[in-house]
């Protein structure tokens, strides 16, 4: 039997994991044709259709779907093979707002591993707050974070960080009724700064959702419970920014800041790369999603 083609795998994996062609064919230092091709043949050695491609959205087909597990297993298997010689990896624990941690994550691991596969990561994903306290006391090799005042300036800084209130795009918001939100306990940031933009504009609005998370308050917008004030480069797919339409302010732009102390080499490599990652997140957007279609819009 012949075996699958290595690279094809890959790149059907980081088209499900990008949504899109052209992403899948930066990250791979190729062109989207190339991309097409791989995936074409991979298409005819398996004898399935594996993505669903159309002029508005990429997509995965349920025999694509079926596939995608045992692929990630392959590529995962393929790589201890190639490094499965080396005696020592590189410990790196990073830890990252969660307000930062979406749909993009598999992309940013992506970046971490290809900077260098001999890596062990340990990831940390809690509040900005909390993960520059875990640096500070040398925790974390470094962190990941959103500015949300002018305190320190020891960081550097990798982007700007748009935000949005995203709910689902059927929304309807009945008339002089308060805003239902899905929001983070005290203290975050994210959560004082949407309160407050509300209240300079005097709309009234009530907490129906208090999550654990900003994996938890996508899920609660997704479900259609409340609006979530999020990241538009962590939004999930399947929602969008529905706060033009229905007269809520613009949020602020908050810096996404990286903290690192570090002088190994190896390591400076790799958080450049994620550094790389975040903007490339941020700036690039993908525009098939509804959440990224109206911020680019708007």
């Amino acid at each position: 039997m012949k075996p699958l083609d290595i690279e094809a795998v890959q790149a059907f994996v980081l088209v499900a994991d990008t949504h899109s062609f052209t992403r899948a064919a930066d990250l791979l230092n190729t062109t989207q044709s190339a991309i097409s091709i791989k995936l074409k043949r991979l298409e005819q050695r398996v004898g399935q259709q594996l993505i669903e491609r159309t002029p508005r959205k990429v997509r995965l087909s349920p025999k694509g779907e079926l596939f995608l597990r045992s692929a990630r297993a392959l590529l995962a298997a393929h790589d201890d093979a190639i490094t499965s010689l080396v005696a020592n990896r590189i410990p790196l624990k990073i830890g990252i707002s969660h307000h930062l941690v979406g749909n993009n994550l598999p992309v940013l691991l992506r970046h971490l591993r290809e900077a260098n596969p001999h890596l062990q990561i340990e990831l940390r994903v809690s509040s900005s707050r909390d993960m520059q306290a875990q640096f500070d006391q040398g925790q974390v090799d470094a962190a990941i974070v959103l500015s949300h005042d002018d305190i320190r300036h020891d960081g550097e800084t990798l982007v700007q960080e748009q935000f949005g209130w995203m709910a689902i795009p059927d929304w309807t918001q009945p008339p002089d009724a308060a805003i239902p939100l899905a929001l983070q306990a005290h203290p975050c940031r994210v959560r004082a700064m949407a309160v407050d933009a509300l209240a300079l504009v005097r709309i009234p609005w009530e907490e129906v959702f208090v999550g654990g998370g900003a994996a938890t308050l996508a899920g609660a917008a997704l479900a259609g419970l409340a609006i979530a004030p999020l990241a538009l480069s962590a939004a999930p797919a399947g929602t969008m920014d529905i706060g033009p339409r229905i007269g809520l302010p613009v949020l602020p732009t908050r810096e996404i800041i990286l903290y690192s102390a570090s002088s190994e080499p190896e390591i400076r490599v790799a958080l450049r790369k994620l550094g790389e990652a975040f903007q490339d997140a941020t700036i690039r957007m993908p525009a098939a999603t509804p959440s990224h279609a109206v911020a680019a819009a708007a």
